[in-house]
């Protein structure tokens, strides 16, 4: 069983990690999450789509190459990452202080995959590599939203737990509990915190 703790005590924990890996389901909020603590925090910001995944014009970088960058990326000392691959756990979670699982409803996710599409189709996104505009979403895609909690969820719990059991992971189930621990996080970081 995987280390959960609240919210609460997440925004405790948060501003004295070096090492935060943010996952959930596309469309959830979790790079604007990520750039958010990012910027807070002073950590690197390093996206798996933008950093590791993607080439120009969508290709996928392979597999192993990818494993490769991970596991130098990891070895950095003050990073939030963010990225959902469970496959990629067994490298980035020895390394990782603080996980923090954006876990909102499907409807939420595919909101956020609309608005996302509206406000960025055609550009390059800040969390995507370059030469890789906002495009449409095929079936494949909304599929993986739709089918998140059926299929990748429970294999998110089981690397989790095999490859990181001691380390704290919060679910952040609405983005009223995402704004709470930035908040909380805003009022740390400020010199009157």
């Amino acid at each position: 069983m995987p280390n959960y703790i609240t919210p609460n005590d997440a925004a405790k924990i948060l501003p004295n990690t070096n090492r935060l890996l943010v996952v959930g389901c596309s469309g959830g909020g979790k790079s604007t999450l990520s750039r958010k603590i990012s910027s807070l925090l002073k950590l690197e910001y390093l996206s798996i789509d933008r950093d590791v995944r993607f080439l120009p014009g969508w290709v996928v970088r392979d597999r192993q190459e990818q494993r490769e960058m991970l596991s130098q990326l990891v070895q950095r000392n003050h990073w939030i990452m963010d990225g959902s691959g469970a496959s990629t756990f067994d490298i980035r979670l020895p390394r990782t202080e603080l996980v923090l699982w954006v876990r909102v409803p499907r409807y939420v996710a595919l909101i956020g995959l609309a608005k996302r599409i509206l406000r960025s189709f055609g550009k390059v996104r800040p969390d995507m590599a370059a030469g890789c505009p906002e495009k449409l979403p095929d079936r494949e895609f909304l599929s993986y939203i739709w089918n998140f909690e059926q299929i990748h969820a429970p294999k998110f719990i089981q690397n989790l737990d095999l490859h990181g059991p001691d380390i704290p992971v919060v679910m952040l189930k609405s983005h009223r509990e995402i704004g709470e621990v930035l908040t909380r996080i805003q009022r740390k970081a400020s010199p009157n915190g």
